[in-house]
């Protein structure tokens, strides 16, 4: 039988590998990443997290080493979270706007080290609350998002005052923006960034994470701020509010469950938009790696096209440096 003669054929395009790359529309680049960077007290600690193979806690002189590493691939900042001790926590997360405080340390040091590297602070408090929930609560164990908006802007300007260049409140306090904002310019700070986790959802996948941070709240959870899984409009009330108070940069999180809000927000704004590929994204790849069911750099690297052909402009992940590596 005489084969049909196609005028449009689209695997002459795809059969040879110099055809791919020529005609590949979407492409990472080491300045697509932000780092994350988990920060102990003590010194010379590089201590591997259980649920999260490959991630470890620092304390600042180990973190140094890490940021050079970010540096000399191309990464243009990290993201801090501080880790404390059960004693050093209260009811307020007061440790958290100390002058002399862990990520306030942090900072300066990396900026000393590395000035032409972004630091980006996360704003939130379940790292540093005795109860891990996002805030100061009332006498019902209800967030009190008025007393901890105060407490918010007290830790943004402690963290501007030691030099950290993007300021990321993470904890869906409504009027966060606004709030953070505020503080800054009065202390003539307006050069500090905000990057708000504008749309941040009640997910199953942040587990690791509240391992790696010591973050789980001690009751209950945290759906009564986070957004519903199942809600899409919601995310274009938050996406509004958060840049009406001044935001400069927006954020969707979880990432790779949420492919189409990072479409939907592409769209919608002319904003850059970040997405996060939290721990739980992360840790299911490297366990299904481990096991034997996929290929650890071609599964990663797919997820991470995925997410940048959605629309984000740039991508958290705490795969950042060995994917740098596997691009060279």
């Amino acid at each position: 039988m005489k084969p049909h003669s196609l005028r449009h054929q689209p695997r002459r395009l795809r059969r040879q590998a110099a055809m791919r790359a020529l005609l590949r529309e979407t492409h990472l680049h080491p300045s697509d990443f932000l780092l994350p960077i988990f920060l102990v007290e003590g010194e010379a600690i590089r201590s591997e997290i259980a649920s999260m193979p490959g991630v470890f806690r620092h304390s600042i002189d180990s973190a140094l080493r890490l940021c050079s590493d970010a540096v000399d691939r191309g990464i243009p900042g990290v993201l801090l979270f501080g880790v404390l001790d059960a004693q050093a926590k209260d009811a307020v997360g007061s440790a958290s706007w100390a002058s002399e405080g862990l990520v306030q340390r942090a900072s300066r040091t990396i900026k000393e080290r590395f000035p032409n590297l972004l630091v980006i602070a996360d704003a939130c408090f379940c790292e540093y609350t005795d109860h891990g929930h996002c805030g100061v609560l009332d006498a019902h164990g209800d967030r009190d998002d008025n007393a901890t908006l105060e407490n918010l802007q007290q830790q943004a300007l402690s963290y501007a005052e030691a030099g950290v260049d993007v300021i990321a409140p993470s904890g869906m306090v409504d009027g966060m923006v606004l709030a953070i904002r505020e503080a800054l310019d009065a202390a003539r700070h307006e050069n500090v960034a905000v990057l708000s986790y504008a749309i941040k959802y009640a997910s199953a996948f942040y587990g690791p994470f509240r391992d790696a941070a010591d973050s789980a709240p001690s009751f209950g959870d945290r759906r009564a701020y986070q957004m519903d899984s199942a809600n899409r409009r919601e995310a274009f009330r938050e996406l509004d509010l958060d840049l009406g108070e001044g935001a400069d940069m927006v954020m969707v999180k979880p990432a790779m469950a949420y492919l189409d809000l990072i479409r939907d927000v592409r769209e919608r704004c002319d904003f850059p938009v970040f997405a996060y590929q939290v721990s739980g994204e992360y840790s299911m790849l490297r366990a299904a790696a481990q096991a034997g069911y996929l290929d650890l750099q071609n599964s990663v690297l797919e997820s991470l096209l995925a997410i940048k052909r959605a629309g984000a402009d740039g991508i958290i992940t705490y795969s950042a440096v060995e994917v740098c590596d596997w691009l060279r």
